[in-house]
């Protein structure tokens, strides 16, 4: 068994792509502006695992409205079937880095999946 939060990262797409990354799946649901696919190195665009658009509206980077983001997008992730697909490409990683747009790294919804899908706990080897 290996802990996902040996397999799992998070990185801002912008960022340059590093062999590190590993499987590389962007979780916008729109395309990051300026990135050109041949820049992104993508192994998956997974739009089915970002928030909803209502709620990424609602959202929209505000800090004072992150809590309650975290929660309704917590909600939305548990009856996401793309949760399960998310972790059964990483039970076959070494490394899955989960790739987003937003600027803040502390304030988005890459970070609230990653720490919804550490919550799933191991993935078998």
């Amino acid at each position: 068994m290996t802990e996902l939060k040996d397999v799992l990262a998070i990185k801002r797409i912008y960022d340059e792509a590093s062999d590190d990354d590993g499987y590389r799946v962007l979780v916008d649901r729109l395309w990051p502006r300026g990135v050109s696919k041949d820049r992104a190195r993508l192994d998956l665009w997974l739009k089915e695992i970002a928030p909803s658009p209502p709620l990424r509206t609602e959202f929209a980077h505000m800090q004072e409205r992150f809590e309650g983001f975290r929660s309704s997008y917590q909600a939305e992730l548990e009856q996401n079937p793309a949760v399960e697909q998310l972790l059964e490409l990483a039970a076959g990683k070494k490394r899955l880095t989960l790739l987003y747009g937003a600027r803040d790294p502390e304030i988005n919804h890459a970070r609230v999946l990653l720490e919804f899908l550490l919550g799933a706990g191991a993935v078998g080897k």
